[in-house]
């Protein structure tokens, strides 16, 4: 078994042959320690990964729920920020902020973001190919979280840049995440949280700078790291999933037929992309009481770990997960999470997606990979830094009518 805290193992391995033997043998297997830190439960199947997310009074968020985090010592934002957080004040926290995530409220957002989608796509059209990575995918989830969070237009670039070299997801690196640029985040951030204060929106920023969790105002800090969180959520997962997209349409021709011919809808696809590319290939709890999980005994103080890239090939759950089939129904994929921890924005980025296909099946034709792509360094995102395709097709059906 390779080490699971190494992210050079899973550039190594085929990691489905691995997840594979995992569920069928030992689908709750403990990890030994290593270099890289004290050893943690390894859970591979679908049933049981719901199982722990479903159950936060044994299981706890607080201690971090990134393996990497988790191996040094816990998240620093724990217990404030959303996603490392549980309890009442997470139900608290969340229903505050679904105020700014209801689909209702999101419609200009979503207008922008197919909107977005169409022109990046005909800027590719237009030049006879891209870097899928660079051009498009890096871009959209950007721009639309930018929208989301009302950053000044002025700001966008410099929010841009510091966003790639705090996530490294440009380049294979053994860097890891760039500390300095985290920091720059979190003080921008700061002074926009300062200026919401003064003049109020009915932005995440403006509803946090306002509500109250506990019967408390939150403080600038905790503000500031839901920012961060939510920034970093909203680009990794979904940049990555839609370069899987495209790389996976490119070997199914079959797919992209059915995309093309509306055989399947984009809503539909969307849901195969995001079970296909499961960009976050795992979250992480700890055991707050001993308890049993697969037959195996967990103590008090456990690191567990939840592999979705593996819940999402469960024999058990996906007729022929290793196909790629955009009309599978059902899927019920956990790659945007499950329960309580269900992804925040699990209803934009969908919108970012479905906005793409939509976009390719209306005018892309000849898509042709002109480069080896390039894949992230990582034990929790995986896809690809770089896609580089030749592409034509008709850029004027996807000039805007509002313009």
């Amino acid at each position: 078994m390779p080490n699971l805290a190494d992210p050079r193992t899973f550039a190594a391995h085929d990691m489905d042959e691995i997840w594979r033997g995992l569920r069928e043998r030992d689908p709750v297997h403990w990890h030994p320690e290593s270099d890289y830190g004290p050893g943690f439960w390894v859970v591979s199947r679908y049933a049981d990964v719901l199982d722990v997310l479903r159950d936060d009074t044994v299981y706890t968020s607080e201690k971090g729920n990134v393996l990497a985090t988790m191996l040094n010592g816990g998240d620093s934002g724990g217990g404030r920020m959303l996603a490392v957080s549980d309890g009442e004040y997470h139900t608290e926290l969340r229903k505050l902020l679904l105020k700014a995530f209801a689909p209702r409220v999101l419609e200009p957002v979503v207008h922008r973001v197919r909107r977005t989608a169409r022109r990046l796509l005909a800027e590719a059209i237009e030049r006879g190919g891209c870097d899928v990575a660079r051009d498009i995918a890096s871009v959209l989830p950007l721009e639309t979280i930018c929208d989301l969070l009302d950053v000044p237009a002025g700001d966008r670039q410099y929010v841009f840049k510091l966003t790639k070299s705090a996530l490294s997801l440009d380049y294979e690196s053994q860097s890891g995440e760039d500390p300095a640029a985290r920091r720059e985040i979190l003080i921008y951030f700061s002074g926009l949280v300062a200026e919401r204060r003064k003049s109020l929106g009915s932005d995440p920023i403006s509803l946090m700078a306002t509500g109250e969790v506990g019967g408390k105002r939150l403080d600038d800090i905790t503000i500031i790291l839901n920012c961060y969180s939510l920034v970093m959520g909203g680009d990794g997962t979904n940049r990555l999933a839609i370069i899987g997209a495209v790389k996976a349409l490119m070997d199914n021709p079959d797919q992209w037929e059915a995309l093309k011919s509306g055989a399947v809808t984009p809503e539909a696809a969307c849901e195969e992309v995001l079970r296909w590319t499961t960009p976050t290939m795992h979250f992480g709890r700890t055991a707050l009481a001993d308890t049993t999980l697969g037959g195996k005994r967990i103590a008090a103080g456990d690191l567990v770990t939840l592999w979705f890239a593996s819940a999402n090939r469960d024999e058990a759950v996906f007729p022929d997960p290793g196909r790629f089939d955009l009309g599978r129904a059902p899927n019920k994929h956990v790659a945007l999470g499950y329960a309580r921890h269900f992804c925040l924005g699990g209803y934009l980025g969908r919108a970012e997606i479905t906005a793409m296909l939509d976009a390719l099946r209306v005018a892309a034709v000849g898509m042709r990979q002109t480069a080896p792509e390039r894949y992230l360094y990582s034990n929790f995102l995986q896809g690809m830094s770089s896609l580089q395709i030749e592409l034509g097709g008709d850029a004027a059906a996807l000039a805007d009518p509002d313009e």
